[in-house]
């Protein structure tokens, strides 16, 4: 994987460090002789050269002086400043020499570039483990919203059963209370017509002389009951409560109930909870 960082800055070095000896010799060999502008040229790429060689040692060792990196930033410096000086002098092609007066310091550049890859290089190994937990961290998620989104789609659906549970109770309490209002209605009229009046004088007066007995209307309304008094509502159970609940019917076998059986036998005992809480305080034993 170092192979990506690690060969454009060879290439780029290379490149370098033969442009600047060129330039040097082509440049300083009009003002001196040639083997002078070589040795000055050579001196250039192999103080660059050498320290660079010194930074990948020390690299290697896992160390890092500033005052060798600075030392190799001069001479990048040095090559670059005198291919922009070349470029200055040269007629008719500055543009040109312009444009390739940056490779030495790109060359350091892409060098930064590559120990930095390998200060922060991990092994198979290592990434290996991070894809694993990464992806154990989005199946989770994934899980979650899941779960989510069936808990709301069942709650929903047992709120619209209510719903339409409630208003079918409620159209029937209409209907019956319309019902009633009729009857008593009939009953009412009926009680206060005069022929009624006549009918029930004409058969109990010769039971009973002088006595017109008054027909009451049956009671419409609010009663007293006559069975036994109504089981009052028990008082809703704290979670620690029906934490312990829950774990006690859970465990009252071996191996632990399920959740639906668990619930089952809840209800059958004659606790009182709701759905919601029931199976939270499911989540929070098992």
């Amino acid at each position: 994987m170092s192979a990506k960082t690690v060969l454009p800055a060879v290439a780029m070095t290379a490149v370098s460090m033969v442009l600047t000896l060129a330039v040097v010799v082509m440049w300083l060999g009009t003002a001196m002789p040639w083997p002078v502008a070589l040795v000055v040229g050579l001196g250039i790429d192999g103080g660059w050269l050498a320290t660079l060689a010194y930074e990948r040692r020390l690299a290697a060792q896992g160390d890092h002086s500033p005052v060798v990196t600075g030392v190799g930033w001069s001479f990048g410096l040095i090559a670059t400043g005198v291919l922009v000086a070349h470029a200055v002098t040269a007629e008719g092609s500055t543009g040109a020499w312009l444009a390739v007066a940056w490779l030495p310091v790109a060359a350091k550049a892409l060098w930064l570039v590559h120990g930095l890859w390998e200060r922060t290089a991990l092994t198979p190994t290592a990434l290996g483990a991070i894809r694993g937990i990464q992806q154990e961290a989005r199946d989770e998620a994934a899980v979650a919203r899941a779960r989510l989104r069936a808990e709301a789609a069942s709650e929903e659906t047992r709120l619209t059963a209510v719903t339409h549970a409630g208003a079918r109770v409620a159209h029937v309490q209409a209907e019956t209370a319309k019902t009633l209002s009729r009857a008593w209605s009939t009953l009412e009229t009926a009680r206060k017509g005069e022929e009624t009046g006549r009918a029930l004088t004409s058969v109990t007066t010769p039971v009973t002389p002088g006595v017109t007995p008054r027909w009451e209307l049956p009671v419409w309304g609010p009663s007293e009951p006559t069975g036994a008094p109504a089981l009052e509502a028990a008082p809703a159970l704290t979670d620690d409560a029906l934490d312990a609940l829950v774990d006690q019917i859970r465990h009252s076998e071996t191996p632990a109930l399920s959740y639906r059986e668990m619930a089952a036998r809840f209800r059958a005992a004659g606790h009182s909870a709701s759905e919601v809480r029931l199976r939270a305080s499911w989540k929070r034993v098992a």
